[in-house]
């Protein structure tokens, strides 16, 4: 055996490793960053953080939305600190001007110098959709964006929903355990005016589908928050379903599509898509309904669940002692350690890691 093969370091990334990577988010992915209401046609660029990346939003006179590292390439000041000029985006700092696709037009410091003409600040793909702004996340290796899909819910024509969006104090990690466990919302939502009946010794399954699976109760449904479903299909997906009385209108049961979009290690943009199945009057109804009465009482069901993540910090998987409840989340860790095992051991394969 050479020394040169005694040497060589393995592909096969660690656990430590693995862990590290995922306290920023799982990467090849698309991300809700912000509701789109919140970036105006020809209005001021919107400076924000996602996955730790400095990024500036901005709507152009057409209505297009662009996203860019929010680093002008002169002298790296922040370019949402900058002025919308339409068509492009004007650095404040010393005028530098930068077109959509990240290339700059003109430094009018110094006419002619080698900034101009050169694609010099990334540009990330996006989309908008479902009322929120989707930036495609990837890897060294995966540059270029699928389609993103999303589940019906979001999509189809026969279902109404309303985008929400919260800023919680929490790793993206944990508010996913939260959501693939069914079981806290007998207890810690008891009084909730949907979530008061139920077993609270329940059994449950994991069902395999095509992109994901299901946590359920065996031997409950439609009484309380009865299952989650994890969603792996160009995005990460949460779904899951509350039943409703009849007093809170047409559409049956009321559901719930999320996304949690890490910003840093400890704080997370979180996306709750509130959908029922409503068309025609019905849907009017809904939407009137759930605007005057029922929303408030929804984001305090949430509420709740902020303050039990809010400032728990990191490293809560060491002090747990798990039980079958939580089999979803122990599921769920499971996979995304798998996928960023996977991402790892190929950039590192293809010497990029």
């Amino acid at each position: 055996m050479s020394a040169s093969t005694l040497t060589r370091p393995t592909t096969q990334p660690t656990d430590q490793e693995v862990h590290a990577h995922l306290l920023t988010g799982l990467r090849n992915r698309w991300y809700p960053v912000l509701p789109g209401r919140y970036v105006e046609r020809g209005g001021k660029p919107v400076g924000i953080t996602r996955l730790t990346e400095k990024l500036v939003l901005w709507r152009d006179s057409q209505g297009r939305v662009n996203v860019q590292t929010d680093r002008c390439p002169h002298r790296a000041v922040p370019l949402s600190k900058g002025i919308n000029e339409g068509d492009r985006l004007r650095c404040n700092y010393h005028g530098v001007e930068v077109a959509p696709d990240g290339t700059v037009l003109s430094v009018p410091g110094q006419p002619g110098c080698p900034l101009e003409g050169k694609r010099a600040v990334k540009t990330w793909p996006s989309q908008e959709a479902a009322g929120a702004i989707w930036v495609w996340f990837g890897d060294a290796l995966n540059t270029d964006a699928p389609v993103l899909n999303l589940p019906t819910e979001l999509a189809a024509p026969d279902y109404a929903n309303f985008c929400c969006h919260a800023d919680w104090r929490a790793n993206w990690r944990y508010v996913y355990d939260n959501l693939m466990d069914p079981m806290h919302g007998t207890f810690l939502h008891a009084n909730s005016h949907t979530m008061f009946q139920g077993d609270t010794t329940a059994v449950f399954q994991t069902r395999d589908t095509d992109k994901g699976f299901f946590f359920e109760k065996c031997s409950q449904r439609d009484v309380n928050f009865d299952w989650s479903e994890f969603l792996d299909d160009s995005a990460l997906f949460v779904r899951l379903e509350i039943p409703y009385p009849k007093t809170g209108g047409p559409g049956g049961n009321f559901g719930i599509v999320s996304v949690i979009t890490p910003v840093d290690e400890t704080n997370s943009a979180c996306f709750f898509w509130r959908f029922r199945r409503v068309t025609g009057w019905q849907r009017d109804v809904w939407r009137f309904l759930y605007r005057t009465r029922l929303e408030p009482r929804h984001w305090q069901v949430l509420e709740q669940d902020r303050e039990m993540m809010d400032g728990c910090g990191l490293g809560l998987e060491k002090h747990e002692t798990l039980y079958q409840h939580d089999a979803g989340l122990i599921r769920l860790r499971r996979y995304l350690a798998r996928e960023a095992r996977g991402h790892l051991a190929a950039l590192r394969e293809a010497g990029r890691g």
